[in-house]
């Protein structure tokens, strides 16, 4: 997908940044694809959602290179397998999990606080208007995988918890925020997907009678 000029493999919906994190992952004729299984993989994504990070970073800068998220793409990784399998608890996922399977909640748990390190920072220029900026130790790389981790925080513990769902679609192992009581599905696509299904169904037993 496309997004401020930068292409990434994964899906994005809009969702929070951390559900976004969860979907780097996808299924193509039951085989799993990670958007970041490569350091430029992880670079590209971060690229991608650098304007909602909330940092000093952009998708043009060489702060989110491959080079300079080298360091990070593991932890990356290990975030979005931890959100995951808390996602999967939290929602009682049905479906078999499609990254780090043996992670235990405990391990997940670790992760995440471990990361989840920057903090608010008010910025206010003499000629503009106040912003918010988030901090933290190391590069903007380590800061823009804090912030995530730090935004998880806030989803698991506050409101939008209740609103997590697992898209239930075939062969789809996104998440997303219920966010209108007639949503059912990540995406219109999927919805699509269960709809062309049902119909198949329907008229195939029909045949069959």
């Amino acid at each position: 997908m496309t997004t401020e000029g930068v292409t990434t493999g994964a899906t994005l919906l809009g969702e929070p940044l951390p559900v976004e994190l969860m979907n780097t992952v996808s299924l193509d004729r039951g085989r799993t694809c990670d958007a970041l299984d490569s350091d430029a993989g992880a670079a590209a994504w971060l690229r991608a959602v650098a304007h909602r990070l909330g940092t000093e970073a952009s998708a043009e800068d060489d702060q989110l290179s491959e080079d300079a998220v080298r360091p990070v793409a593991g932890a990356l990784r290990a975030l979005r397998d931890a959100l995951r399998q808390l996602a999967a608890e939290a929602t009682q996922d049905p479906r078999p999990p499609a990254t780090a399977a043996e992670l235990a909640r405990p391990e997940a748990i670790a992760t995440l606080n471990a990361l989840a390190q920057t903090w608010a920072q008010l910025v206010w220029p003499t000629d503009g208007r106040p912003s918010r900026v988030y901090r933290g130790p190391g590069t903007v790389a380590d800061v823009a995988v804090q912030l995530i981790a730090h935004q998880a925080v806030e989803l698991f513990a506050g409101p939008d918890l209740d609103r997590l769902r697992p898209c239930l679609a075939p062969n789809c192992p996104l998440f997303f925020v219920k966010n209108h009581a007639r949503r059912e599905w990540c995406s219109p696509a999927c919805g699509n997907r269960v709809r062309v299904a049902r119909h198949y169904r329907r008229h195939h037993t029909a045949r069959q009678s």
